[in-house]
This record gives structure tokens, sequence and C-alpha cells, in this order.
């Protein structure tokens, strides 16, 4: 699964600059929905598009690798 490390960019920038960074903060500066961004935050299988990551990327300041992270899922019999 491949998941978006939203939130911890935002603490990351936090940190970094000294002040405050909130999702409505993004979603002004990317012009990315406050949903969608919650959606991104909270929902482990949310599926961004690639112009989402690009802009996510650009406001961070970021590689795709930095915001992105793929976690190894255990195969059930179902998913066969």
């Amino acid at each position: 699964m491949i998941r978006v490390r939203l939130k911890e960019m935002l603490a990351d920038k936090e940190f970094r600059e000294g002040k405050s960074a909130t999702m409505v903060d993004v979603s002004e500066a990317t012009g990315i929905h406050r949903a969608t961004l919650s959606k991104i935050g909270k929902n482990r299988g949310y599926n961004p598009t690639l112009d989402i990551i690009d802009r996510l990327c650009e406001y961070f300041d970021c590689e795709i690798s930095d915001l992105l992270v793929r976690s190894a899922n255990s195969v059930t019999s179902s998913d066969q």
C-alpha cells in the first residue's frame, strides 16, 4: 500500500519554519480543497491524483519519495 505522509510533512514544515502550518494553509497555497486534504490525511487507502501529489511536493519543497511511502501488505487468500 502507498501511504501519503501528509500529516508528517505538515509537522516537519511547522518545525522547520517555526510557525503553525494548517490544512487551510496547504489548501490556500495549493488550490487543493480542504475536504480532499482531509481525506488524504485520514483515509489509509485514499488515492490522490498525480496532480495533487505534484502540488503537495511543490508546497513542501520535497521529492515524491519524501511524501509517499510504500508499506508491505500481507497477502491474504482473498487477494489471490
